[in-house]
């Protein structure tokens, strides 16, 4: 018996103001009037204004200057199309968690295919919810609508938020009342359905079709059929990037620390975002602090385990840069990682009855790393000298090293120095193992090691001199097994 595959439904995020919501997460006072302005030096206007900005009348359009003498307060930010890019791309990582196809058929527009992802994420008004809540926490405006076309869930997201429906009929159905310009026309195509009198899509889809074809030709029919589900409608997928980088520009210049620590934040947010799509850690990220005339100041923060948790990634980074110097001020921050490892998640015990109220060791010891220090965590490392006072030595914790391997077990209670062992011998357990070393540096040692019992239970390792087994004293205690 076979089992058909359940046709496509697809989720069109439409963002209708990602060029503005680019800078305002990047703000740590994202409520005060701001205007996002674009054009020649002489005729400024403004592309986008917040709401702050638009209750004392800024509006798209305005020329700086009108701007200006409607708000005083007002702050204007340069349009850079890179940072509206960067954020896309961003919301196409983010998507990728939810789906294995997700494309972006517009600027402005995210699409992921949902219908087989609901057995993971529950149907879809659950399935919603759940993206608006994580589009709300990135902090960008959203309208949202299902289909079973690319096209028309990208039409109805931008003209009939939270509408779904699953099947081509309903879809012209809920197209018909969108107005022509919905359709993506050239200025000609506009003019002439304008021309004949033609106001919304349903009188569009009514015309005869070979009337269509040749008065426009076969590329708007293409389109329409596309819309509709009558043809099929290619788009390059997106993958997620091998390397993370992002950047934040101060719109002033940062001298302290402080100041530092909500563009630190959100990108160390983003990056979490990134690796949670990709399913993937990180074991090293580089912060960068731009300056005006000097080479960047950079900071190289490393794990010991792959990392994608945003809340301890952002205390990782804050314990560095704080003892960081600025030698100049600050102009942008940049964080970029290229070492995205496999992620596997902390294991907890089933029957714990308290598992938020400790924290694991890898977690306090990268958090002690990052505020003392790199080589301030030290451990025990086995060296490869066979000679007991000399076959371990301290090492920072970041230098992680394959231990030499023992013959037998060695005594976790090393003492300094041999001393004679005072206890009865009740047992020979192994032994011997002779270790013969240190003629190279004249410090010459022929020792018989045994793992021996005493009368107490204490198990212990001792040796005596090599070849004397027939003394039954003079035993020298080397250390004590647990």
């Amino acid at each position: 018996m076979s089992t058909s595959t359940p046709p496509p439904l697809w989720a069109a995020v439409h963002l209708p103001q990602l060029a503005l919501d680019a800078v305002l997460r990047q703000q740590s006072e994202p409520e005060a009037p701001l205007a996002l302005i674009e054009g020649p030096a002489q005729r400024r206007r403004v592309l986008d204004a917040n709401r702050a900005a638009r209750s004392s009348g800024v509006q798209r359009g305005h020329a700086l200057a009108a701007a200006r003498a409607l708000c005083a307060e007002l702050r204007v930010l340069e349009h850079r199309p890179q940072d509206a890019q960067r954020l896309l791309e961003l919301l196409a990582a983010w998507a990728y968690r939810y789906s294995s196809m997700v494309c972006l058929p517009q600027a402005d527009t995210v699409v992921l295919e949902v219908g087989r992802s609901f057995g993971l994420f529950g149907q879809w008004p659950a399935f919603e919810r759940r993206l608006r809540a994580d589009l709300t926490a990135l902090g960008v405006q959203h309208r949202i609508a299902a289909a079973p076309t690319i096209s028309g869930a990208s039409l109805l997201a931008a003209y009939r938020d939270g509408l779904a429906v699953d099947r081509p009929d309903p879809l012209k159905h809920a197209l018909d009342p969108l107005p022509v310009e919905a359709l993506p026309l050239s200025g000609r195509e506009a003019d002439s359905l304008r021309g004949m009198g033609l106001r919304t899509l349903r009188q569009v889809f009514a015309l005869p079709r070979a009337g269509l074809a040749r008065r426009f030709g076969p590329e708007l029919l293409g389109r329409i059929d596309r819309l509709l589900g009558h043809a099929p409608d290619p788009q390059d997928l997106y993958r997620p990037p091998e390397r993370f980088a992002a950047r934040v520009e101060f719109s002033y210049e940062i001298e302290h620390f402080t100041p530092l620590l909500f563009p630190l934040r959100r990108l160390c947010s983003d990056l979490a975002e990134f690796l949670t799509a990709r399913d993937g850690g990180v074991q090293r990220f580089v912060l960068a602090l731009e300056h005006e005339g000097r080479p960047a100041t950079t900071l190289e923060i490393g794990l010991l385990t792959p990392e994608r948790e945003a809340t301890r990634l952002f205390e990782l980074a804050r314990g560095r840069l704080e003892r960081l110097p600025l030698p100049k001020a600050a102009l942008a921050l940049r964080l970029e990682a290229d070492e995205l490892p496999p992620f596997i998640p902390a294991r907890n015990d089933l029957f714990d009855t308290a598992p938020g109220q400790t924290e694991p060791w890898e977690g306090l010891r990268e958090r002690l790393r990052a505020r003392l220090g790199e080589d301030a965590l030290q451990q025990l490392m086995l060296t490869g000298d066979p000679r007991p006072e000399r076959a371990q030595q301290w090492v920072a914790t970041r230098k992680q090293r394959d231990p030499a391997q023992r013959p037998v077990p060695r005594p976790p209670w090393l003492l300094p120095e041999p001393r004679p062992l005072r206890e009865a011998v009740a047992a020979v357990l192994a032994g011997p193992e002779r270790i013969e070393a240190g003629w190279w540096d004249e410090a010459d040692q022929r020792r018989d090691y045994y793992l021996i019992e005493t009368r107490s239970g204490q198990r212990a390792w001792a040796f005596r001199p090599a070849g004397d087994a027939a003394t039954p004293n003079g035993w020298m205690l080397q250390g004590w097994f647990a």
